[in-house]
């Protein structure tokens, strides 16, 4: 993946990794599509009950706000 949008992803995801590491979790991007990111939720983040608000209201909001052509997240395992 050399698209531009998965390095704005990327720095996305580098912001919440303080986050990430004092709780042993992390994402990271398993594909870009033509409007939609799949992020891999790992560590604790996977199953986590508060993984909903780190990554919809953090995460997703940025991606969609810095990236507008993305309009879907998906998560897999």
């Amino acid at each position: 993946m050399t698209d531009e949008r998965l390095e704005t992803i990327q720095n996305i995801l580098q912001q919440f990794q303080a986050t990430f590491d004092a709780h042993s979790g992390g994402a990271e991007v398993v594909a870009l599509e033509h409007s939609a990111v799949i992020l891999r939720l790992k560590g604790h983040c996977n199953g986590c009950s508060l993984a909903p608000l780190t990554f919809g209201l953090g995460i997703e909001k940025l991606i969609k706000e810095q990236i507008p052509s993305i309009t879907e997240i998906r998560y897999t395992n």
